[in-house]
């Protein structure tokens, strides 16, 4: 017998060096309105793309490109 499961959906952007994972807030959502979502928590994600979806470990997993970099 087949049992078909829904993958957990995991978001994640690196900021300053470090990984930061992040919940799904509604599978309901679309990819793009989950960045929209947490570009209000996290300023940085305002100009990230994204990049994914990858099933890696019965997941889900997208990551969110930041395109900030340094100026001068």
């Amino acid at each position: 017998m087949l049992v078909a499961t829904q993958l957990q959906r995991v978001f994640s952007f690196k900021d300053k060096g470090q990984d930061i994972e992040l919940a799904d807030p509604s599978g309901a959502f679309s990819p793009e309105a989950v960045l929209n979502f947490y570009a209000q928590t996290y300023p940085i994600l305002t100009t990230a793309t994204i990049q994914g979806p990858v099933i890696n470990n019965d997941q889900v997993q997208y990551k969110f490109i930041t395109q900030l970099g340094t100026k001068g």
